[in-house]
């Protein structure tokens, strides 16, 4: 993978453009001049979050035992899921938004940025390649601030594309998602049979 397309991928699984309405609704009641500021401390929150993962994310996987295969897999499916809800979204349930309260670390730098998804597709690039660990980084950087740069827009992306500009652009965001999710399914069941026949081949040989 390279590094363009990871961060065109967490920008994608950060779905700053559907997340636009959630968090107008969700600071709408803040301050108009405090708004920016909340907003920028969730990102970097969220940044942290991620960050941390990314960094101890491939002895977390070795602790736990885990393969890529199972993990490709997982997050695929996982991918898969978020992109249909993007691409078909429901907005009635909300994330126990409180009423005037200013909302912190929950639901916007968790789970609304930081993810179970973003976390699933960061331990999976960084234990394929620890070696290119500072490039995954920057990735993340970049999509992190291009996503912090749309939310921050987002009363003006709102107003100048409406409704249905917003949607389309949320779509096409899960469309080019369930592509990757595929891939990631396709690469996790690949390596999982390529594994299965080298243990057999191992097994035969031994015996």
């Amino acid at each position: 993978m390279t590094l363009f397309s990871a961060a065109a991928t967490l920008l994608l699984i950060m779905d700053p453009f559907g997340n636009i309405v959630m968090f107008n609704a969700i600071l709408s009641k803040i301050p108009q001049e405090r708004r920016r500021k909340v907003l920028v401390r969730e990102m970097l929150i969220a940044f942290g979050v991620l960050l941390l993962f990314l960094l101890v994310g491939a002895q977390l996987l070795s602790f736990l035992g885990l393969e890529q295969s199972s993990l490709s897999l997982a997050g695929g499916i996982l991918l898969f899921l978020i992109a249909i809800g993007m691409v078909f979204p429901n907005r009635a349930v909300q994330l126990g938004v409180p009423g005037d309260d200013e909302p912190f670390i929950v639901p916007l730098a968790i789970p609304m940025i930081a993810g179970p998804s973003g976390i699933a597709f960061l331990l999976l690039i960084v234990s394929k390649e620890p070696s290119r660990l500072p490039e995954w980084i920057f990735a993340l950087t970049v999509a992190s601030a291009i996503s912090a740069t749309i939310l921050i827009m987002g009363e003006r992306l709102a107003r100048l594309l409406g409704a249905r500009g917003m949607r389309a652009a949320e779509r096409l965001m899960g469309m080019l998602l369930i592509l990757i999710a595929v891939q990631m399914m396709t690469d996790g069941i690949s390596l999982y049979w390529l594994n299965f026949q080298a243990e057999q081949a191992t097994a035969a040989a031994a015996g």
